[in-house]
């Protein structure tokens, strides 16, 4: 047996069903992985054209964040501040996304809450009215800074 022989009978051949099958459950892996990842989060606030044009009378004033431990000693970041309908309708409901963001401005928390609703009652035309956000949750990942808001949905009074 010459020596090229020997070294080519010491290779073990890896039969090409066992190859096919391998690939295949590797990119099967990759698909189930793709598939069962979180949906991403819905896109910015999906106003009706009517409340888009009258998100321009809505402003938002003195917003604050603030960092307390509750009483069962857990730590509550709230958001306060002022909103203010400078425009001519009266509104029953105003909804706001609070988009909390990662050191590398990628999205951790994205909840949506209202600020004017029907514990306080609606806002009238030329009205101011504080509110305040808690929570008590949110992603180790958050950047610590203030999150962005953003009116989601508004409901006119009839």
């Amino acid at each position: 047996m010459s020596a090229a022989e020997g070294k080519s009978a010491n290779r073990t051949k890896i039969p090409m069903p066992l190859i096919i099958f391998g690939a295949l459950f590797v990119l099967g892996g990759m698909a189930a992985w793709y598939l069962s990842r979180p949906a991403p989060p819905p896109p910015g606030p999906v106003l009706t054209p009517e409340a888009r044009a009258y998100v321009k009378h809505l402003k938002l004033s003195e917003t604050e964040m603030k960092a307390h431990k509750s009483y069962l000693n857990q730590r509550v970041v709230e958001i306060t501040g002022k909103i203010t309908n400078t425009g001519d309708r009266a509104l029953r409901l105003v909804e706001i996304y609070c988009v909390f963001y990662d050191p590398y401005g990628q999205v951790v928390l994205r909840e949506r809450l209202p600020i004017i609703g029907r514990r306080g009652g609606g806002l009238k035309p030329g009205e101011t009215k504080p509110f305040r956000l808690p929570f008590d949750e949110l992603p180790e990942s958050w950047n610590q800074g203030p999150p962005q808001l953003v009116i989601a949905q508004i409901i006119f009074e009839q």
